[in-house]
């Protein structure tokens, strides 16, 4: 029994041990310039809307994309931030930006899986929000948002895709795009769960030909999905 108890606390502590290595991220950052693009992604989780969602973040970013948004009004957004511009979709996905919104598609497949593509700030855009459905399957949703995404230059995609950075079905994102947090993050990767380290469900890809300066991740406790804020250059 005592072998048996070791040799499980080996085999546990070598697991352990994996997972370190590929979860926790170490990185130095680059220096930021004026010139440079900061981008936020948070799943709201439907009890915050834009403002408490720029509170959270700081200050205001050049973008920022929301998913499950609470309440709000976005007249009253308007008017506090006349010079910003907004997208709002039906889906629960705002999008708020510093320079003017070219919003291309805006696409939701059978089981609601949304995929806003847009421009702004010379960048292409894809905001991702997969369906957390336990009785549709993530192999469905994924294939979906991997036929759709078409352009991989010049281009960023954020959102909750509902899958780990493990899962087979962002193959295409890791042969294609940059992972902004293993680039320039630091700690863990994971996003979920009230600021534990379970799963990385959001995720930033950012094409190879822009470069990655430094990427955040931003504790909650008032959602149960981190926020994540990425550095990028030109």
């Amino acid at each position: 029994n005592k072998k048996w108890r070791r040799f499980n606390l080996i085999i546990a502590s070598i697991l352990m041990l994996i997972w370190l290595t590929r979860s926790f991220k170490i990185n130095i950052p680059e220096e930021i310039k004026e010139t440079d693009l900061e981008i936020v992604f948070w799943n709201a989780s439907r009890d915050n809307n834009l403002q408490s969602a720029l509170n959270k973040n700081g200050d205001i970013p050049d973008l920022l994309v929301l998913v499950e948004i609470g309440k709000h009004n976005i007249e009253k957004f308007q008017q506090n931030y006349p010079n910003y511009y907004f997208y709002e979709s039906d889906t629960e996905v705002f999008i708020f930006s510093k320079t003017p919104l070219e919003i291309n598609r805006n696409k939701t497949s059978n089981y609601k899986t949304t995929i806003i593509n847009f421009k702004t700030a010379g960048i292409n855009f894809y905001a991702v929000d997969v369906t957390g459905s336990p009785d549709v399957p993530r192999e469905w949703e994924l294939r979906y948002v991997n036929e759709t995404i078409k352009i991989t230059h010049n281009t960023i995609v954020l959102g909750d895709f509902n899958v780990p950075y493990e899962s087979k079905y962002l193959k295409q994102f890791k042969e294609n795009f940059n992972h902004a947090f293993n680039e320039k993050g630091n700690g863990f990767r994971e996003t979920w769960f009230y600021n534990l380290p379970i799963l990385s469900l959001d995720h930033i890809w950012v094409s190879k030909d822009l470069e990655v300066l430094k990427t955040n991740k931003l504790y909650s406790k008032v959602s149960d999905h981190c926020m994540l804020r990425t550095y990028v250059r030109k």
